[in-house]
């Protein structure tokens, strides 16, 4: 995969001390992925890595707003995303992941590309309805439809009853 030489990261060289980095986020970190949810945006990443002896711990906090495609009028608008993760690299003999948050690379490992970790961090708190924000807080606008089991027309999912049935259950309860 291809990626963007400005999100690598040196940490074979870096001292055990915590170091600050900031990284640009622009439509080129998107564009790496091929059928990305998002093909514009723009932000920054603040990342706090605190390396130790046996470890690194990142603390990444990302401000940017993407390009969305409203869900109902396929309008597309700016979607504020502010973000506070924090991803754990232990040092080993294999490179393996031990869970989301934490991984384990060779501890001869040069240098770390973190676009990828943005990337997801992003991707994951894109909402899974976009909806415009002048939609906020307005009910849909269709009621629940039932559709039939011929699948030709919906029905209302409000029960009415044929008239003519409700005659037949007044003489069925007068017996």
């Amino acid at each position: 995969m291809n990626s963007l030489k400005e999100f690598h990261i040196d940490i074979f060289n870096l001292g055990l001390k915590q170091h600050e980095f900031e990284f640009k986020i622009d439509e080129r970190l998107f564009q790496l992925h091929e059928h990305s949810l998002i093909e514009k945006g723009s932000g920054t990443c603040k990342l706090l890595l605190d390396k130790t002896a046996t470890m690194m711990t990142l603390d990444f906090h990302i401000d940017v707003k993407i390009e969305l495609t409203c869900d109902r009028s396929l309008d597309t608008f700016d979607y504020p995303i502010q973000l506070d993760e924090q991803l754990i690299i232990k040092f080993g003999e294999e490179n393996y992941s031990l869970s989301e948050e934490v991984l384990v690379i060779k501890g001869d490992t040069p240098t770390i590309d973190v676009s990828e970790y943005i990337y997801e961090f992003i991707n994951v708190a894109v909402p899974m309805k976009k909806l415009h924000p002048r939609y906020e807080g307005q009910e849909d606008e269709q009621p629940d439809m039932i559709y039939t089991s011929q699948g030709d027309e919906p029905e209302e999912n409000e029960e009415t009853v044929d008239p003519r049935w409700e005659a037949l259950k007044k003489l069925k309860d007068n017996k």
